[in-house]
């Protein structure tokens, strides 16, 4: 796994993104793939990136302070300006509020996903909302024959299943 410091050029927002390896980024970036989580403009390139090179450890004199384990979500949260515990749970949940709305009329096809997507997609069938699951290769599949695909920002419990 590489991680790459990008800059959106629409309106300069920095982020940063995990990609396999560098031919990785290379290609989704050739597809379109690679947009600014902030904006969605996919006019984005790599931004300087400061190497992250340790200090020897023979020239440190003075031991480093270690945070208490209390001490550093809010000292982290606080210095990036990150929400609250609290307000993190507030919003994931306000976020599966608006998935789940978004699937109620949504037909839940499980690992069938894929067959089904590319069968509405040739017109075997009738077009109409679903969702489950498929792997990554699959889903890159689809998008590569220019079937409509987008992936749940939350996982999602199959229908009549435990907890």
């Amino acid at each position: 796994m590489i991680v790459f410091d990008l800059a959106c050029k629409k309106a300069g927002h920095v982020f940063e993104i995990w990609f396999g390896s560098s031919s990785d980024y290379e290609d989704q970036k050739a597809r379109g793939l690679v947009m600014c989580p902030y904006c969605g403009s996919t006019d984005v390139d790599k931004a300087v990136m400061a190497p992250n090179v340790a200090a020897k450890g023979n020239r440190r004199s003075d031991p480093v302070p270690v945070p208490t384990q209390e001490a550093v979500p809010s000292a982290v949260a606080a210095a990036a300006n990150l929400p609250s515990p609290e307000q993190f749970k507030a919003m994931v949940s306000k976020l599966a509020e608006v998935q789940a709305k978004m699937l109620e009329g949504s037909d839940y096809v499980g690992s069938r996903f894929a067959d089904e997507a590319r069968s509405m997609h040739l017109g075997e069938q009738d077009a109409r909302p679903i969702h489950g699951q498929t792997s990554a290769e699959e889903a890159k599949s689809l998008i590569e024959e220019g079937i409509p695909v987008a992936p749940l920002l939350l996982p999602v419990r199959p229908p009549n299943s435990e907890n």
